[in-house]
């Protein structure tokens, strides 16, 4: 069972610049994959899908699910993902079947969220391949992701959020290159 990790010392700060140089080179990184399409995960991973289909020159698709209900910093992860089934149908109906997909998130806790995500793709979609990629991952995750930028184990403030009530920030640092785990892509089976 993955379980996240909070150190409690600091509130991570990514900054503007540090997003857009993050999400460009997720974008080079998965290039080679060639995906039909990216999806990003609503709230979070939207601004991340929209940055990296934009550089790949593919649809953006939104997907919405929900693994934390309540906003706020250090909020104990449920383990249960709820998927907006009638929204997701929608969107996927654009997708070609048997696609290579990538799935967008702004961060990995647990890995509950992006594993849900990739049981629904295959359920409905049936791609030939679906990778993963995000700009932060707990250090208790050990969901396999294809892509990330920064280990993280406090909370992560991005800079499309309100500014957190409490808490130390402290900058994120630059990132020069993605972090990755070195594999094939997921396929249907």
């Amino acid at each position: 069972m993955n379980t996240r990790i909070f150190e409690n010392r600091r509130v991570w700060q990514l900054a503007q610049a540090e997003f857009l140089t993050a999400a460009c080179l997720i974008a080079a990184q998965e290039a080679e994959f060639g995906p039909a399409a990216v999806l990003g995960i609503a709230r979070g991973g939207v601004p991340l899908v929209e940055v990296v289909a934009e550089q790949l020159g593919v649809p953006a698709v939104v997907v919405r699910a929900r693994h934390n209900a309540p906003v706020g910093i250090q909020q104990a992860a449920t383990g249960r993902v709820l998927l907006d089934r009638r929204h997701n149908k929608g969107a996927l109906t654009a997708l070609p079947a048997a696609a290579s997909l990538l799935v967008v998130d702004d961060i990995c806790g647990s890995g509950a969220t992006l594993h849900a995500i990739a049981e629904m793709l295959t359920a409905t979609v049936g791609p030939s391949g679906v990778r993963t990629a995000v700009l932060c991952r707990n250090e208790g995750s050990d969901y396999p992701l294809d892509s990330w930028g920064w280990d993280v184990a406090d909370w992560v403030h991005f800079p499309w959020e309100p500014a957190p009530e409490s808490g130390r920030l402290e900058a994120l640092p630059p990132v020069t290159r993605l972090r990755s785990q070195p594999r094939a892509p997921r396929t249907r089976g």
